[in-house]
């Protein structure tokens, strides 16, 4: 198949979803250590939404158009490409551009399909499991026998972190805001999980650990979570801050927890993060997560699937939060 000059992609102007649209540029061409990727499907995640929003720019030398992960078929290489061929399946976690017809990605932030997948789920699982993995198992070394807490467990984010911790031989629980939502975290490998509007996730932990804590929290809303957090973690727990949701500024906090319990307080961004930095991450999925995805285990569940024509809908609905698992975008012709 013949690239074409010109390709379709999503504009966006700071706003509302409403404001996305469908509009014409050239195809990109591959740096030399980047792969060109014919798109077939793209994952909706959490930063493009504050990014149209005007809330998270990329970062300097990041292809400004939306959009963090994609699948599709490699169309072209740079010189310096030696791991990937023309027409080979990829799944990329890409520094902007996915919401297009073509995008380019650093060839170390690829990943294959996982055996027996389409377009859709493999486009699922570039930014949750880059994500999960570097923050859960990598900065938090969640390890077998220990236990862990997700908040927003029916998120992209959350379920691969269930998923994962329980792959991996961890005790999962999570939180969620609905009798529906704690339903699917337990199906989706939550030993337990807290319905954080009648609940109170710090009270339930203690219960639910005999009074120790949990291990490991990813958490992502931030400030109005932070102290109950805290109370939540064991001795030498570690804790694990990828966003605030609710906000970063605490008024009055005492730190003296911190020291007394031994915490480690941490946390990430992904996007900003070098290619090599990303590469490492990659390395460690393939040999260690990408195995069991090619057994069928751990593939996260896909929520709803528009037409690329129904970009502002998806932005919407992830704004509801109304979803359990993953949105996507299909570009299949």
């Amino acid at each position: 198949m013949t690239t074409p000059a010109t390709m379709r992609y999503v504009a966006y102007s700071d706003g509302g979803p409403e404001l996305l649209h469908i509009a014409t540029a050239p195809v990109p061409l591959p740096r030399v250590d980047e792969v060109l990727i014919r798109v077939q499907a793209i994952g909706i995640n959490r930063p493009d939404v504050l990014q149209r929003s005007g809330l998270y720019p990329p970062p300097p030398g990041a292809n400004p158009v939306l959009g963090l992960e994609c699948a599709g078929e490699g169309v072209d290489v740079g010189a310096g490409v030696t791991a990937w061929k023309i027409g080979a399946r990829v799944a990329a976690l890409a520094n902007g551009g996915a919401y297009a017809e073509y995008c380019t990605a650093p060839a170390p932030q690829c990943l294959p399909w996982p055996k027996g997948v389409n377009a859709i789920t493999a486009a699922s699982l570039p930014e949750t499991f880059f994500t999960v993995w570097a923050n859960v198992f990598m900065m938090g070394k969640l390890r077998a026998g220990e236990s862990f807490l997700v908040h927003g467990g029916t998120s992209g984010i959350g379920v691969t972190a269930l998923l994962l911790a329980r792959e991996f031989g961890a005790t999962a629980y999570a939180t969620a805001g609905s009798d529906e939502k704690v339903a699917a975290c337990l199906a989706h490998g939550a030993t337990a999980a807290i319905n954080y509007r009648t609940h109170d996730f710090a009270e339930e932990i203690r219960a639910l650990t005999d009074k120790h804590g949990v291990d490991v929290i990813l958490d992502m809303v931030g400030a109005p979570y932070f102290p109950r957090n805290i109370r939540s973690l064991a001795l030498e727990g570690r804790m694990v801050q990828i966003a605030f949701l609710q906000g970063s500024k605490i008024a009055e906090f005492d730190l003296m927890p911190i020291m007394l319990k031994r915490l480690t307080f941490t946390g990430s961004t992904m996007r900003a993060r070098s290619t090599a930095q990303k590469a490492a991450i990659a390395a460690e999925l393939r040999a260690k997560v990408w195995p069991v995805l090619d057994q069928g285990r751990c593939l996260p569940p896909i929520y709803q699937t528009f037409a690329f024509e129904g970009v502002a809908k998806a932005h919407a609905l992830m704004e509801s939060s109304a979803h359990i698992g993953k949105i996507m975008l299909s570009l299949d012709r």
